[in-house]
């Protein structure tokens, strides 16, 4: 399978790679593109190949402007940072879309996908997703309802340092080390929130790039973090989520 990847970010490229190699049989990368004027460059002068992965936003303009001015006959994955339920609303015709950072699971699942539906793609509609992306992201919740006592009180989410889960209660952690349990589980606040703010490290904690203090180099390949206020000895960046907290710290 030729396989072309367009993407400015070179550690988002190398995962995708990595990952294509452990899921996909025999996939060979044609071509890593890095910018729109390359890709319309590519296309032009070379046969469409089996399948393409693009990044939505690129250094030189949105990955939209390529469909605009030359035809590309392969089916699209998009690659995107976007929260999910708004790029849901906004499909084009391509074969899916993964939210960065990328899971294997979920580009299993898009060659899953590919393989069933495998056809040459028509004309791509950009229109919708150029809309989406000039508007704002007020759809990222602001702010979390919290009850103390018999009284409500609004905590912003830009003031959160860390949610938390501990004894089967999910608790959110402000800037200035207060601490209020929520009714949302990790799950449903990792939907609600900002993805370029906030990493979900493990299965228990979900931090807010700003609370990071330090990062230290711990057993097995895996990170331990220090944060402003909170620190526990189980902070620890998983194995298999290493390279996306990597990426995303760099993004």
């Amino acid at each position: 399978m030729n396989i072309l990847i367009i993407e400015d970010e070179g550690i988002a490229a190398d995962r995708l790679t990595q990952l294509l190699q452990s899921t996909t049989n025999s996939p060979t990368i044609i071509a890593h593109l890095d910018s729109v004027k390359t890709a319309i460059k590519w296309f032009q002068t070379n046969p469409a190949p089996d399948l393409a992965f693009c990044d939505i936003q690129l250094a030189d303009g949105l990955s939209f402007e390529i469909f605009e001015q030359v035809d590309v006959f392969c089916p699209i994955i998009f690659t995107t940072a976007y929260d999910q339920y708004a790029i849901q609303a906004f499909k084009v015709n391509s074969i899916d879309y993964l939210l960065k950072p990328m899971m294997e699971e979920d580009l299993r699942q898009a060659m899953t996908k590919f393989e069933k539906y495998k056809q040459p793609t028509q004309s791509i509609d950009t229109s919708a997703l150029m809309q989406m992306l000039q508007r704002d992201h007020s759809n990222y919740k602001e702010r979390f309802v919290i009850k103390v006592g018999e009284h409500l009180k609004s905590v912003m989410t830009e003031d959160t340092e860390v949610f938390y889960s501990e004894n089967k209660a999910t608790y959110l952690l402000t800037k200035t080390n207060s601490k209020f349990i929520i009714d949302f589980t990790l799950d449903q606040i990792q939907d609600l929130i900002d993805p370029k703010a906030f990493f979900r490290i493990n299965r228990k904690y979900l931090i807010h790039i700003n609370s990071i203090k330090d990062i230290i180099s711990y057993s097995s390949s895996r990170l331990k973090l220090e944060l402003l206020h909170f620190n526990t000895d189980d902070l620890i960046v998983s194995r298999e989520r290493v390279a996306q907290f990597k990426e995303w710290l760099d993004r």
